[in-house]
């Protein structure tokens, strides 16, 4: 396929968006009122589910963003391996972007619980219950959705309170609750005063957090690097492009371009994989 055809394609792909743009789905969605400067509510509402299905794509469903690259490289280079190539990313790009959100979403946990400490920590000093106060405290985490319920429970009817932060300790990022769990064991037991305890606890966590983040900065190189080289096969490419050796053609179209595919394409996931685990070996440390 020529650059003027790819030319007509992408034209004809961007007039067939604007018009479904223009025309909706609805029955008055064409129509578009010019007295006054008023225009009917269709069009906006055409524009407005855009923005949902953008948002979504964006935001949720990220991962089928790599076909619609895929149908470009195919397109270009003639071949149907970057379409398939981009089926089979799909999964991985989801399983990355499920692990990656389910680490931010420990991580916010943990700071939960930190600011859970503090809450009740305050509102013992205030003169309040630790029952009433740890209630207080659950209720304005907002992140505590997984624990508030058996922890709410137990501090508003004298149950095990304890044994409800021990069982929400296991789950992912809540792991802090085990140790208000142990202040509140030894101040319900032994006397001792809770709130210095949780003052103690927070104390900890917090300077666990801090070393967290410090780690991670120092490691912003690693990842830098790691990046750098993912990225330079794109940039040979795109490099033999622009002094007119046609990559996509030797690449998928001659056997020695299909083995030095193959075998880049593995090299690639070797090193990245392995320059990851470094990097996670590191942040683990």
């Amino acid at each position: 396929m020529t650059a003027p055809e790819c030319v007509t394609y992408a034209s004809a792909v961007c007039a067939g968006a604007a018009a479904w743009l223009m025309v909706g789905q609805g029955p008055g969605r064409a129509r578009l009122l010019f007295a006054d400067g008023a225009a009917e509510p269709g069009p906006r509402i055409g524009r407005e589910r855009v923005r949902a299905w953008c948002r979504v794509m964006f935001r949720e469903r990220r991962e089928w963003l790599c076909l619609p690259v895929a149908l470009v490289l195919a397109v270009l280079g003639e071949s149907v391996l970057p379409l398939v190539a981009g089926v089979v990313a799909v999964p991985l790009v989801r399983r990355w972007l499920r692990k990656r959100a389910g680490r931010l979403e420990r991580e916010r946990r943990a700071d939960a619980v930190v600011a859970l400490c503090g809450a009740v920590v305050g509102e013992l000093r205030a003169g309040h219950e630790p029952g009433q106060a740890l209630l207080v405290a659950v209720r304005g985490a907002a992140t505590m959705d997984v624990a508030e319920a058996a922890v709410s429970a137990a501090a508003r009817f004298g149950g095990d309170v304890p044994g409800a932060l021990g069982q929400a300790a296991r789950e992912p990022g809540l792991e802090g609750l085990a140790g208000v769990a142990a202040c509140w064991r030894v101040a319900v037991v032994g006397g001792a005063g809770l709130a210095a305890g949780l003052d103690r606890l927070e104390g900890a966590l917090r300077a666990e957090r801090r070393r967290r983040e410090e780690l991670r900065a120092q490691l912003a190189g690693a990842w830098s690097t790691v990046a750098v080289l993912a990225l330079l096969p794109v940039l040979g490419l795109g490099l033999g492009a622009a002094l007119g050796a046609d990559p996509f053609r030797v690449l998928l179209h001659t056997p020695a371009g299909l083995a030095c595919l193959v075998a880049g394409a593995l090299l690639e996931t070797a090193g990245l994989c392995w320059a990851g685990r470094i990097v996670r070996a590191g942040e683990a440390v």
